[in-house]
């Protein structure tokens, strides 16, 4: 199958540091090469990557230390390109949110689009009314519920490769808390956590520029005393050691995120996970086997023992059966070719699909389908 990858051009693929939708395209490209597949990649030029690379910008965005740059004017020229080259591929399929829409409403069929954000915003549901053929893909079932009329062809967890982290069966006497410093995302918790059950915090995260007074406020006062130590980014070779030697990864989010990769970037490193029933959580975490899922922070502090004594061999393979980049791929490469087959059985316009057959995907009610 010919298969075009149109990722965000804001951090490279895999990104150097933080960086959640190009490290899952990085996986998911590589992981369809290795399945046979022809290819291409449409990111900036440093992208790594099994497949071929069309690159349209000569890094990517948020690294880029020119002082004025246009994420709007690089992603049009990116999509131009796809456009000018769209003959060549069986499947173009977005990572682009909903920018594309309007570019390509003329071969909607032959496209996918998988949604990496939070769909809960004003501006949205009218986008997806207007542009209903295009075919759209989740990362969680639980992303789906702002926009429950939207034409939803599967539900794919994110998955990556085993091969990047390695198992680590015994954690170091620290719990770790991974991602970006927000509101949201509760640092202020996995402190109050930590320092409860009187075991060292280790923070390794980015702080964006819209939350630095939220980082210098809220947060900055509490590193430093109490075991807090507060690392800032750090790449995926950094991750296997930050991750492997945790007790545990602390994810104690008040959003509804929608799928949380850092969840399996610890069950990769056989380190379980204590996390908050938002989002994407009660998904991914099986409570008892790979972590826990609390509603406050009494229940964290009371189950965070036993998350910390969980089998770390059982969370890997937990991790190995269900968020490979292969599993990923294969669920994938079936709605591909469903949405192939829907679109050379219509007589004429644009094909709506629903529920297209995926190995490991689900139809939005959290079953697989057949």
């Amino acid at each position: 199958m010919r298969i075009a990858q149109v990722t965000p051009l804001y951090e490279a693929v895999p990104p150097r540091l933080y960086g959640g939708t190009e490290r899952v395209v990085a996986h998911l490209t590589d992981a369809l090469v290795g399945l046979g597949h022809d290819v291409t990649l449409f990111a900036s030029a440093e992208a790594r990557t099994l497949a071929r690379l069309a690159p349209v910008r000569d890094q990517a965005i948020r690294l880029d230390p020119a002082p004025l740059k246009s994420d709007l004017a690089a992603h049009l020229f990116q999509l131009s390109e796809v456009r000018r080259r769209a003959a060549e591929f069986d499947v173009i399929h977005f990572h682009t949110d909903m920018v594309h829409f309007p570019m390509f409403e003329d071969m909607a069929e032959r496209t996918l689009t998988t949604l990496h954000g939070r769909l809960d915003l004003k501006d949205l549901p009218p986008v997806y009314r207007r542009w209903p053929q295009f075919p759209l893909v989740s990362i969680s079932d639980d992303q789906r519920r702002p926009l429950a009329h939207a034409n939803w062809a599967a539900t794919v967890h994110h998955g990556m490769s085993p091969d990047l982290y390695r198992f680590s069966p015994n954690g170091q006497g620290y719990l770790a808390f991974l991602g970006r410093i927000s509101p949201e995302k509760r640092p202020d918790r996995a402190i109050a956590i930590a320092r409860a059950m009187g075991i060292p915090l280790k923070i390794a995260a980015k702080v964006d520029r819209a939350d630095e007074v939220y980082f210098r406020t809220e947060i900055k006062p509490l590193l430093g005393a109490g075991g807090v130590e507060f690392i800032g980014e750090i790449n995926d070779q950094q991750k296997t050691q930050f991750l492997g030697e945790a007790q545990a990864l602390l994810f104690p989010i008040d959003w509804p995120e929608p799928f949380g990769l850092a969840m399996i970037e610890a069950m990769a490193c056989g380190t379980p996970v204590l996390a908050f029933r938002c989002g994407s959580v009660v998904e991914i975490v099986e409570d008892g086997l790979t972590g826990a899922i609390v509603d406050s922070m009494e229940e964290a502090i009371a189950a965070l023992p036993r998350v910390i004594a969980l089998d770390r061999i059982k969370v890997r393979q937990r991790f190995e059966r269900r968020f490979s980049a292969t599993r990923m791929a294969k669920d994938y490469i079936d709605v591909y070719r469903s949405l192939l087959a829907s679109s050379q059985s219509a007589a004429g316009g644009a094909t709506i699909l629903r529920l297209p057959t995926a190995g490991g995907a689900t139809n939005g009610s959290g079953r697989q389908l057949a």
